[in-house]
């Protein structure tokens, strides 16, 4: 009886923390597209400027940027399949041309 017991006690919590997560992707999904208002932040100026922290210009970092200074908007990490032919014949390129490996002709002698 104390089997069951547990069984239906976990179920209910698994039932619990899968609508949880459920309800979590599907609000922050939601939240990622709103705008929120300009506030004014005293943490963000902690260095006693004289304009709100809001107000400072957004800066992206240069490799989210293309040539012309553009925000780029596409995945930066674009993955090609190949087969495990092709990737096992580069990896055994790499480890043959890396300064640890002794070749078979050293192991010989």
């Amino acid at each position: 009886m104390l089997h069951l017991l547990y069984i239906l006690v976990f179920t209910i919590l698994a039932f619990i923390a899968v609508a949880n997560l459920i309800r979590n992707l599907i609000m922050f999904s939601f939240d990622r597209d709103r705008n929120y208002p300009a506030r004014y932040s005293s943490m963000a100026n902690q260095g006693n400027y004289p304009y709100p922290a809001s107000r400072r210009s957004f800066t992206p970092h240069p490799e989210l940027l293309d040539s012309s200074g553009n925000i780029i908007k596409e995945p930066l990490l674009v993955m090609r399949s190949i087969n495990v032919d092709d990737a096992r014949q580069q990896l055994d390129a790499l480890y043959e041309a890396s300064p640890g490996n002794k070749s078979e002709s050293q192991e010989e002698s």
